[in-house]
């Protein structure tokens, strides 16, 4: 394997982004590992479109093991971060030891990956400020507020940040994400 990826999420994850994540990463030669508060299975949500409504919808979708907790990470063991969307970020904003991770592989220098409402994550973790980030448009406030531009482009990258908007930006951020980490190899 070409090194471990940490892939964060929890309940309320967005299940495409996360099996999409997972296998993609597989596929390139990575070791995908999958964090979560705790060491369990999570159940994802599936995020949706429908014509009149105002915003996504979500509803159950599949579940996946969180192969390790938060606690039990080691920063120096991964080769990047990888924070997903979903509804999850809502509540991980808020555990301090992924805070502590998150800032851990800034310092060292190491890749960190947000799509949709991941880089809630990374506004909590203080990381937006001065920085030119994407994600799910009703988040983009959030970003503002933290000090952060707003790109409306699908897929960006800020120095060691890429971040994307939804899992409909999932061609340009993986082609940016495997850009990022094949240059490493």
């Amino acid at each position: 394997m070409a090194g471990k990826i940490l892939i964060v999420t929890g309940d309320a994850g967005e299940g495409y982004e996360a099996l999409y994540a997972y296998h993609r990463m597989l596929e390139e030669g990575y070791e995908p590992v999958v964090a979560a508060p705790s060491k369990r299975r999570l159940h994802l949500v599936i995020h949706d479109f429908e014509p009149g409504w105002d915003t996504y919808i979500e509803r159950p979708g599949y579940g996946l093991e969180a192969q390790i907790a938060f606690d039990d990470v080691v920063a120096a063991d991964y080769t990047a971060i990888l924070l997903l969307g979903g509804r999850a970020p809502e509540y991980l904003r808020n555990n301090a030891r992924l805070l502590e991770l998150v800032r851990a592989f800034d310092a060292a220098g190491k890749w960190i990956f947000a799509i949709c409402h991941g880089i809630q994550v990374l506004v909590a973790a203080g990381l937006v400020k001065a920085r030119c980030v994407t994600c799910y448009e009703h988040v983009r406030n959030e970003v503002e507020i933290a000090g952060g531009t707003w790109s409306p482009q699908q897929a960006v990258r800020d120095g060691r940040i890429v971040s994307a908007q939804t899992w409909q930006s999932h061609p340009e951020f993986y082609r940016e994400v495997f850009a990022c980490l094949n240059a490493l190899a």
